[in-house]
């Protein structure tokens, strides 16, 4: 990562930690190479930066899977609302053009696949095996476990499974990203790889 790839993605709204941003880099880099990359919740685009390069390095590809309308805790009167991304005509969140804004300033627009659909939608339709899924969606059960279903077996051999948000103590963090990462981990199909801080990584056998 150069430093004005990390001047974008540090500017870029989003709540990843840089150390986990380099991870999810070093990840994409190494696994863009058993196949293309899937990320569940790319918002405005930060973790698509540290995945975009990744994948650009492999001569791979990222495909940026959002529906755009924000998760739970996104909508007015949520903790995480953010006015500005609001559209007012429509009613409804709209975090679409902050994420090709994001990708043409990151010059990554010829390495990222923008896919407007929810992800149970997408896991439908999608049939190649992938090197890398990142799943960080919305937060809520339903959502979570619905991402788990439809994508954990769409890893290839050798490919991860990444979960961000795995808080351990309840009172720090929603239990959903970590429930699936145990269900991953309990199935029998994952190991389990260093986890760098919130972020979880399980690599299929």
């Amino acid at each position: 990562m150069d430093a004005e790839l990390l001047r974008i993605a540090r500017e870029c709204k989003g709540y990843l930690d840089e150390a986990e941003g380099m991870r999810l880099y070093e990840l994409a880099r190494e696994y863009g190479r058993v196949g293309p990359i899937v990320e569940i919740g790319s918002y405005c685009g930060k973790s698509s930066v540290y995945l975009g390069a990744g994948a650009r390095d492999a001569g791979s590809t990222l495909i940026c899977i959002d529906h755009h309308r924000g998760s739970e805790e996104h909508q007015p009167g949520e903790e995480y609302h953010d006015p500005e991304l609001f559209d007012a005509q429509a009613g409804r969140m709209d975090t679409l053009h902050a994420l090709r804004r994001t990708l043409r300033l990151a010059n990554l627009e010829a390495h990222a696949v923008i896919w407007v659909s929810s992800s149970t939608t997408a896991s439908r339709i999608w049939s190649t095996p992938l090197g890398m899924v990142f799943i960080d969606g919305g937060h809520s059960f339903e959502t979570a476990r619905s991402d788990y279903a439809g994508w954990h077996d769409k890893v290839a051999s050798g490919g991860v499974l990444a979960i961000h948000d795995l808080f351990p103590n309840p009172a720090e963090g929603g239990q959903a990203p970590i429930e699936i990462y145990r269900q991953g981990l309990g199935s029998g199909s994952f190991d389990a790889l260093e986890t760098t801080k919130t972020l979880g990584v399980l690599r299929r056998r």
